[in-house]
């Protein structure tokens, strides 16, 4: 979930005409030992394994994972300026590729999401195939203290000397712009080893939903006094600065999002936003990417009680994909990415829906285009579960039912038609790639729908 940053960061003009300071290179320890099986309350570091540990097959994309524990001096900024210093030690996970040769020389720094009470690469998980068949380099940073407690608690052998609050003297996550900071400096120097020898030459900020409310006080409060470490900066399903420094700015927003936001940013030279309908700030795709792990590390996936049936079927990810392949050439060669129609809007600021129920505008997936089932971003919780809270970032998916979907493909080809040609168009206009579009391809005609 979104949170809201203290003002307290905010900058001065005086503070604002300083020179910026340079970001530290880190010290890095590691690879750490240990990998899945393992036991996170054994006493043996090498019989534990990091936390979140991906369960894709990384040796199939030729990748390897590795975690690192990054140490260093961050300070605690107050109107634009360094009031304290403060000692932290954190960890990092890579999932880079093994070989120089399959690497596209960007990373893709992940800020970690903790509104689970716990890290979760909230990107890396529904995007992971793209992101390694592309070459780059995933870099999930632990900068907030909610994931590294949680990390501690989880395996006190690997994770007991962590801190990023210098043994509580330090409250609200004020170390983390420079935890983020150093981390990214210690991919783009390759310090101790960090990138395997792979070379990265561009590094990108990423984060999702709170994540991305920390980027954007880090975007607005803290990078107008330290030289810059990223190239670009991407704010997916959460709020985003405006964009007014050189460095490009690409959100990405569910219709979730979109519905608590609106008067959203116009695009700009340096700013792009596409509004997805019928998305969710935490769809299908998410939870089942996260499975597998979750059921490993924290003993499976909580069961939620919904007004409606949750979890959006429209891939968000065809869109982060495609966005994240925008933004490297943007900050490469200033290439801007194509601008996107926005979610139609009601004159009260509400999100306007067809007889179908379906929002109007933005960017239409063949999932929204070609629909089979009623998806949404909206969803409220019916109050069953503790964890029923989170049903509003689940949005809806109630499958159409036989007569309906006869009516809508009265043939078996004018269904995989209409998915084709509105993914044919999707990615003419750059807003999916062309490999979703063929698994799009793929499941329409193992669908078994029309006729």
């Amino acid at each position: 979930m979104l949170v809201l940053v203290s003002a307290s960061a905010a900058a001065s003009p005086a503070a604002a005409e300083a020179a910026p300071s340079p970001v530290p290179v880190p010290q890095v320890d590691g690879p750490v030992p240990g990998a899945p099986p393992g036991d996170p309350e054994s006493g043996d570091l090498e019989n534990t394994y990091p936390y979140f540990a991906s369960t894709e097959n990384l040796d199939a994309y030729g990748y390897v994972e590795e975690e690192f524990f990054v140490s260093g001096t961050a300070g605690v900024y107050e109107d634009g300026e360094t009031v304290s210093e403060h000692p932290y030690t954190t960890r990092i996970v890579v999932r880079r590729p093994e070989r120089e040769r399959r690497s596209n020389g960007t990373a893709l720094m992940e800020w970690q999401n903790v509104s689970a009470g716990h890290d979760l690469d909230a990107l890396w998980a529904p995007s992971a195939g793209h992101i390694m068949r592309s070459g780059y380099t995933w870099v999930g940073v632990s900068a907030q203290d909610v994931g590294v407690s949680h990390l501690k608690e989880w395996s006190p052998t690997r994770y007991g000397g962590l801190d990023v609050t210098d043994g509580g003297a330090v409250d609200d996550d004020r170390l983390s712009y420079d935890v983020f900071s150093q981390a990214a400096q210690a991919v783009r120097t390759g310090e101790a080893g960090v990138t395997g020898g792979v070379g990265v030459d561009t590094v990108l900020a990423i984060g999702a939903s709170q994540s991305a409310g920390r980027m954007t006080a880090y975007y607005d409060r803290v990078l107008p006094h330290i030289e810059p470490v990223f190239d670009g900066y991407g704010f997916m399903v959460g709020t985003a600065p405006q964009g007014d420094r050189p460095e490009p700015v690409f959100q990405v927003n569910s219709e979730t999002d979109a519905a608590w936001n609106p008067a959203p940013h116009e695009d700009s030279d340096t700013f792009r936003l596409w509004e997805v309908a019928g998305a969710a700030h935490s769809g299908w795709a998410g939870r089942e990417a996260r499975a597998e792990v979750e059921e490993r590390d924290l003993g499976g996936q909580a069961d939620v009680d919904c007004t409606e049936p949750p979890f959006s079927r429209v891939p968000l990810e065809h869109a982060l994909n495609a966005s994240y392949d925008h933004l490297d050439a943007w900050a490469r060669s200033g290439t801007p990415p194509p601008t996107a129609p926005r979610l139609t809007r009601t004159d009260r600021g509400r999100l306007a829906r067809g007889d179908d129920g379906l929002a109007l505008g933005g960017v239409r997936l063949s999932q929204i285009a070609a629909p089979t089932a009623l998806n949404t971003g909206i969803n409220t919780p019916a109050g069953g579960t503790e964890t029923d809270g989170f049903c509003v970032l689940f949005g809806t998916h109630v499958p159409y039912s036989e007569d309906e979907l006869a009516e809508l493909y009265p043939t078996r080809g004018s269904y995989i038609r209409s998915v084709v040609e509105t993914d044919d168009g999707n990615v003419r206009d750059g807003y999916i790639t062309r490999r979703d579009a063929a698994a799009n391809r793929h499941d329409a005609l193992w669908s078994g729908i029309g006729g």
